[in-house]
């Protein structure tokens, strides 16, 4: 496994005290020998959210990740050319643009994904069940 690629939910799940993250999803992120990797991608869709009011955070958005991802020492995904142009080779397994764009970042990275959507299994990704 060259690094685990979080899903927007699965970073949030991680960064409160949520029980929909399993124990062994808990245990692989915090796993220093594991690559965690947290993308651009979900930052945006958190400030997206947030400000549509379908999210609430503890504070801003912007305080909120970066203090998050201070404590947490995961590695930030920059999304490039190449990643949004994958998304156009993507079968149309699912249509929430976030998820498609990680999906694409996961393909070119050759990461795993951990997410709890069961959609993201349909693409020919390494998908691990972050409710286990």
């Amino acid at each position: 496994m060259n690094g685990v690629l979080l899903d927007t939910n699965v970073w949030l799940w991680a960064s409160g005290a949520s029980d929909r993250l399993g124990v062994r999803a808990r245990a692989l992120i915090a796993d220093a020998a594991v690559d965690v990797v947290f993308s651009v991608v979900s930052a945006w869709e958190i400030v997206i959210k947030a400000g549509l009011g379908k999210l609430d955070l503890v504070g801003a958005p912007d305080d909120y990740i970066r203090a998050r991802l201070r404590a947490q020492r995961l590695r930030v995904l920059p999304c490039t050319l190449e990643h949004t142009l994958t998304v156009s080779n993507l079968p149309d397994h699912h249509r929430d643009p976030f998820d498609r764009l990680l999906i694409a970042q996961a393909m070119a990275e050759h990461l795993s994904i951990l997410s709890g959507d069961k959609h993201l299994r349909a693409y020919d990704i390494d998908w691990l069940d972050a409710r286990r």
